[in-house]
């Protein structure tokens, strides 16, 4: 077993959850997602999010692709969407969003 794995496994019994009921992957992939086209300490508090809005009843799977669509087209500091080419315009500029 990996040291994540123990560490999983033991927070579960700290705090009296069910380890079937962790999706890790799930929890991992949204953290990057955030952490990539957000800012790295999106991470975290968005993994601490999803964990409230599931105790409230919502699907983890859901909630966690709803978040997952919002940090891929949250726009970076020069205001382009996660993931958008920077091409050059007809006068070498660059256009925001052309491909």
């Amino acid at each position: 077993m990996s040291v994540l794995e123990d560490w999983i496994n033991a927070a579960c019994l700290e705090l009296g959850l069910d380890r079937g009921d962790i999706d890790r992957d799930l929890v991992l992939d949204l953290a990057r997602d955030v952490a990539h086209g957000v800012a790295r300490p999106g991470a975290p508090l968005t993994a601490y999010l999803l964990g409230l809005a599931v105790g409230r009843g919502a699907p983890a799977r859901d909630a966690a692709a709803r978040l997952t669509e919002m940090a891929e087209g949250w726009p970076d500091a020069a205001g382009r969407a996660a993931g958008t080419p920077d091409v050059p315009g007809p006068a070498g500029e660059r256009v925001l969003g052309e491909a």
